[in-house]
């Protein structure tokens, strides 16, 4: 049994505003937060960033620690209420990623809750997918709300590619994007919360959701052709819930990164489930202003989507909001505003 999930309030911390007011303001006049970051690229030339301009040059999980809490904290200003009974689902990069910034997950989680000043529910958890971790978080986010195991769920993410290690490696790998590499993405780093509850008078709420797995994912040992069949199906089980035809969604939001993959597998999905006449959807994506953030992604997104339907700029109702990761995890979630 699930639950229906409404979002209550949300916070960032972006290299566009380390809030989610001014963030999403500047996502919306497409700034960017893109600059030469201290690492060393092709040709001895700077590699090109998206960090997140801290008061204090705090570094690893010390720094992740303070983007999620900054977050966090946002998300609680708009709730008060809600602290002391949130359990908190902490998003993070994959278990296997090279250098991501906090590889011991549990300690993060605890040094959040000692910043925040809020001692961790007993069911909070840590879902370390990348990109993806939103969707997922959102289906354990909607299962602790039905069996009423706490009356608020704090889906948070943060992520940081702004590693020694991890840019050694996707450098090594050809992803980042450069002079020589127009195919590649912009690393960046970012934190975002959104607090959830059963039933509350929000702009937004969750009406379906879909999470499958892509064979064909980037750079798959059995070099299988992209056919979007992952990505089609997360989409077709989040409107099967939602109870829509592809060609009722109002616009998308997706973490397109950089890398072409990405833009053909979201094309092909929309594709092969749109029929017949229908409005032009359009397609938003928090990586033009802030590169590949990882496992802050669908947070970000959600709170984008939030924002654009409580100040009357969203691009259509309701809204598709997907990710995917270079292991072949595809999420895709509806969500609808309420009518006024």
């Amino acid at each position: 049994m699930t639950a229906p999930i409404d979002i209550v309030s949300i916070g960032m911390a972006t290299a566009v505003g380390l809030d989610a007011q001014s963030a999403c303001a500047a996502m919306r006049a497409r700034l960017d937060g893109f600059q030469e970051t201290r690492f060393l690229g092709p040709g001895r030339e700077w590699l090109i960033g998206a960090p997140v301009p801290l008061p204090r040059n705090w570094l690893g999980e010390t720094r992740m620690a303070r983007l999620a809490a900054g977050a966090i904290c946002e998300a609680f200003e708009a709730a008060p209420e809600a602290r002391g009974q949130t359990a908190l689902i902490l998003c993070l990069a994959e278990e296997d990623r090279h250098g991501r910034p906090a590889p011991e997950g549990a300690r993060l989680l605890q040094r959040i809750a000692e910043i925040v000043e809020c001692p961790p529910h007993g069911r909070s958890r840590i879902v370390p997918y990348g990109r993806p971790s939103g969707h997922v978080a959102l289906e354990q986010a909607r299962r602790i709300l039905a069996a009423d195991a706490a009356p608020f769920v704090m889906i948070a993410g943060v992520d940081s590619y702004l590693t020694a290690e991890t840019l050694s490696y996707y450098l090594a790998g050809e992803r980042l994007l450069t002079a020589d590499n127009p195919n590649g993405f912009i690393p960046g780093e970012a934190a975002a919360a959104v607090l959830c509850t059963r039933s509350h008078s929000s702009a937004l709420g969750l009406a379906g959701l879909g999470l499958t797995r892509e064979r064909a994912f980037i750079y798959n040992a059995e070099d299988l052709p992209l056919r979007g069949d992952g990505m089609t199906s997360a989409y077709r089980a989040a409107l099967h819930e939602a109870g829509i035809e592809m060609s009722r969604v109002g616009y998308r939001i997706a973490d397109l990164v950089g890398e072409q993959y990405w833009f053909k597998q979201s094309a092909l999905a929309s594709l092969r489930l749109l029929r017949g006449r229908h409005d032009f959807q359009d397609i938003w994506s928090p990586g033009e202003s802030l590169g590949n953030v990882g496992a802050a992604a669908v947070p970000i997104m959600i709170g984008m989507a939030f924002t654009a339907a409580r100040k009357g700029y969203a691009a259509g109702n309701p809204v598709l909001i997907e990710a995917s990761n270079d292991s072949g995890a595809c999420g895709a979630a509806i969500l609808a505003a309420r009518a006024a």
